[in-house]
């Protein structure tokens, strides 16, 4: 009996040995009916991309990580929907639309234009301002928005859904227009075995691609990882000059580290605080987090945005009044006002507004390092481009 065993998994074994190296032999993610009903609508690969994530080594010695692997049914199903103009009320606005892939899924507008060309109240965020968007918010404790509201991409989606300046629909007016499309029963039986959407799956499955969402190439980055691999256990390494950087590139470094990172991180990774005033205006008419929570303390304080690819998302701050990044460098050298909030790293001693005055060689060089956080290689990779055709 054993003998038979043995023998039937022999066969079974060298059987698909057989198929894989027979070339008229093909696996079908997707049956020939499946892909002529989905090919009507959809440019989706024979198969799902594969989005595994892969960080850095310069950046894996800190607790920076991901708490689970990627799904690629469910991040496939996820990128249909971010790109899906059915959600929104008129039928014109998607998540991408405020949230675009060549500006690291940003918008280039101060205020972006939502449902039948209302304008909403902040600038939108670019969602690729991190390394990985699952491990800055999943295992750092950031939370979204301007004023920190949300504390999980469905609970962003959900409310950027619904409101009324972006996509003004109810969330079960969303479900029905999912389940109103016809290519999405097959796209959500393969994420989730289920072909009838619901408020959970849908978010869910927005979160799943928000979360592959990377930006890890960048010069930066490059060189930032080739400076550790020097010595993988000198963890000052961030501070030294890096020779994948011009002269200029490093000192603007140097002057980024002494005057930025105590709020943006060193490396670049997710803000290390979460909201503050940065002495935009003395008396600020929107309360930003104090507008949440009613604590004087956080009012007039906002959400301090991590900073890569900053150089691909203007204009800046949460209500997008400065249009380049020399004015942004000009506020913190000469224009931070006072304010009850201040951020105690913005005050000097006796609690005045620091002026960091920079000279014209600071500001070109900390601009020229900004410009090298930028990731090109992430603005053009079809894993997170429209799929609608």
């Amino acid at each position: 009996m054993k003998r038979i065993y043995l023998l039937a998994a022999i066969s079974c074994s060298l059987l698909v040995i057989s198929c894989k190296n027979n070339p008229d032999f093909n696996y079908y993610y997707y049956t020939p009916e499946e892909q002529a009903l989905l090919s009507q609508y959809l440019n989706l690969p024979a198969i799902p991309a594969d989005y595994t994530v892969v960080l850095p080594k310069y950046l894996t010695f800190s607790s920076f990580g991901f708490s689970q692997p990627p799904e690629p049914a469910k991040i496939e199903l996820g990128r249909v929907l971010f790109y899906d103009k059915n959600l929104s009320k008129d039928g014109k606005i998607s998540c991408a639309s405020c949230h675009q892939q060549s500006l690291a899924f940003g918008d280039n507008a101060a205020v972006s234009k939502g449902v039948f060309d209302r304008a909403g109240e902040r600038n939108s965020i670019a969602l690729s301002s991190v390394p990985s968007f699952s491990a800055a918010y999943e295992n750092t404790g950031n939370s979204l928005f301007w004023d920190n509201r949300a504390q999980t991409v469905q609970e962003q989606s959900r409310a950027s859904l619904q409101n009324v300046k972006e996509m003004d629909m109810s969330m079960s007016e969303v479900v029905d227009a999912v389940n109103n499309q016809p290519y999405y029963a097959l796209l959500f039986k393969k994420a989730f075995n289920e072909t009838v959407a619901s408020e959970a799956l849908v978010t869910d499955a927005i979160q799943s691609f928000v979360h592959t969402l990377s930006s890890l190439r960048s010069k930066f980055d490059e060189t930032a990882e080739a400076k550790f691999l020097e010595n993988t256990v000198n963890f000052n390494f961030i501070s030294e000059n890096f020779a994948g950087l011009t002269a200029q590139e490093n000192k603007g470094k140097t002057l980024y580290l002494n005057n930025c990172a105590s709020c943006h991180t060193a490396t670049v990774i997710a803000p290390s605080v979460q909201s503050a005033s940065n002495g935009l205006d003395e008396y600020p008419a929107d309360p930003g987090v104090g507008g949440i929570t009613n604590f004087a303390l956080d009012m007039g304080t906002f959400k301090v945005p991590a900073l890569r690819n900053v150089g691909l998302t203007a204009p800046y701050m949460h209500d997008g009044r400065f249009q380049t990044l020399e004015q942004v460098v000009e506020h913190y050298s000469t224009g931070i006002k006072p304010h009850n909030n201040l951020h105690k790293d913005l005050q000097n001693t006796n609690g005045t507004p620091k002026k960091m005055n920079f000279n014209t060689q600071d500001k070109e060089a900390l601009i020229a390092f900004l410009r090298s956080l930028s990731d090109e290689k992430m603005t053009q990779d079809k894993r997170f481009a429209n799929p609608f055709k």
